[in-house]
């Protein structure tokens, strides 16, 4: 439908006031083309969101929440999964130092078992009140001698890279099988270590941490293997 406008000295038409028939598109007779229908202004144009304003007090507030949330969780896993100790003494050198500090998991074997090879920290047998740290070198059931200080477990000889040739000695021990529920453990400073030659295997109720982590001194910081 063509319109007229209504003020249009040369219109004969009166004034239409016929609202505008959205339903069909309009033709313009001049050019025979099809003009799309009027849209009404309130179909798509909306009055602008103003931006959200960034509070900085707000971001301040986040930045400290997360924070804290972080610290509170480090703080839980240290108390319930690590703890941090210090080694006294050179049993365990070369790769545990006098004075080294390190993080010792006491979680671990709730869920895992102790392994050959494993560094644990154990409450000494003679008195629980001290702690030691040595290498498990036989699990329960397993056959164990010792010959000039070569270890000889269920008919083979260990091969203890861990142990340095100047760290070595030449004790002996007569063949025993580790009882159950207990684990045989020594150091690798051999000539020089306190351990289950002198006080026999360690019950698991004893063992109590795997030494996992040396923190310091830095020249020393690495996963303790």
């Amino acid at each position: 439908m063509h319109t007229v406008p209504d003020d249009d000295p040369n219109s004969t038409n009166p004034p239409s006031l016929a609202p505008p028939d959205f339903g069909q598109p309009e033709v313009n007779p001049a050019s025979n083309r099809v003009r799309p229908d009027p849209v009404p202004p309130s179909s798509f144009e909306s009055s602008p969101v103003p931006p959200i304003p960034v509070s900085k007090a707000g971001g301040l507030g986040l930045w400290v929440r997360d924070l804290l949330v972080s610290a509170v969780a480090s703080v839980l896993i240290i108390t319930f999964l690590y703890q941090p100790v210090r080694v006294e003494g050179t049993s365990m050198l070369p790769r545990l130092e006098d004075r080294d500090r390190l993080f010792i998991n006491k979680f671990v074997y709730h869920i895992s078992a102790i392994e050959r090879g494993d560094v644990v920290v154990f409450h000494y047998p003679r008195d629980p009140e001290k702690s030691y740290i040595k290498r498990v070198i036989a699990l329960p059931g397993d056959r164990l001698r010792i010959d000039h200080g070569e270890v000889w477990l269920n008919g083979h000889r260990l091969i203890e890279s861990y142990v340095p040739d100047e760290y070595r000695d030449e004790r002996s021990m007569a063949e025993m099988v580790v009882p159950e529920g207990s684990y045989f453990m020594m150091g690798d400073h051999r000539s020089i270590s306190s351990d289950s030659r002198e006080f026999g295997p360690v019950e698991h109720n004893l063992i109590y941490g795997k030494a996992v982590f040396i923190y310091w001194p830095a020249r020393d910081a690495g996963v303790v293997r």
